[in-house]
């Protein structure tokens, strides 16, 4: 089911385990321009789902933000065929039976009329097979001053399952919008990661949604920016 977030942005969330751990998993859909629907990291879609879509507009982009949330990545694409599906780099190759169109470049920007993107360099994350880079792009929604990520940071809070709020305060972060001890770890290319920070700081955004954990609706500039000085261990 979808929720509405602000005006021409919606939410949709379902259970998810990583690592046995329940974390959740949340995709985020914009309308932009002439009722076209953007799609960030879909998940698996429910029939009411698709019906609330098709009452909202035409998804006219799907979107994989980082070599990561793809796993429903075909499903969506098989309820939207006319739809552009967007890949970041290097998903291709670790998933070729994925249905990717374009993918993301230097130029993208242009092709989401009202959503900006950038994508973070350097940031490494912890998969099945050990460090491995995240690939990252985040989104802005001027209209409504927000923040869109994925996998970049986390916020579990008290809402969060009991498995991801003692694995949040074991490694840090509890009730903090920032990556985990892990992340900070395995990236080593911190100066890559904060050069790729300055033009998402320059973005105007006051609400953060992340992929898991709960969305922040006030202070969201602040709290990520403090969590990014922790994690490049900024003094």
């Amino acid at each position: 089911m979808l929720r509405a977030i602000a005006p021409d942005l919606w939410v949709a969330e379902q259970p998810l385990k990583y690592f046995g751990l329940e974390v959740g998993t949340r995709m985020t859909v914009i309308r932009l321009n002439q009722d076209r629907l953007a799609i960030i990291a879909p998940i698996q879609l429910q029939d009411k789902t698709v019906e609330q879509l098709n009452q909202l507009g035409n998804v006219n982009d799907i979107i994989a933000p980082n070599l990561y949330h793809h796993l429903f990545l075909n499903q969506c694409k098989q309820r939207y065929p006319n739809a552009t599906v967007w890949a970041t780099s290097g998903l291709q190759d670790k998933c070729p039976d994925l249905l990717i169109n374009k993918i993301l470049g230097d130029h993208t920007i242009q092709s989401f009329n009202g959503l900006e993107a950038a994508q973070v360099a350097g940031f490494n994350t912890l998969g099945i097979k050990g460090y491995m880079p995240l690939n990252e792009w985040v989104f802005f929604h001027a209209k409504s001053r927000t923040l869109i990520i994925t996998d970049l940071a986390f916020h579990f809070d008290r809402q969060s399952s009991p498995s991801a709020q003692l694995i949040s305060r074991v490694l840090g972060g509890y009730q903090q919008l920032r990556p985990s001890l892990l992340e900070k770890i395995a990236t080593t290319d911190k100066e890559q990661v904060r050069q790729s920070l300055q033009p998402i700081l320059a973005w105007d955004f006051e609400r953060v949604i992340m992929a898991h954990g709960s969305i922040i609706e006030q202070d969201g500039k602040r709290q990520f920016q403090r969590g990014y000085e922790w994690f490049l261990d900024v003094r």
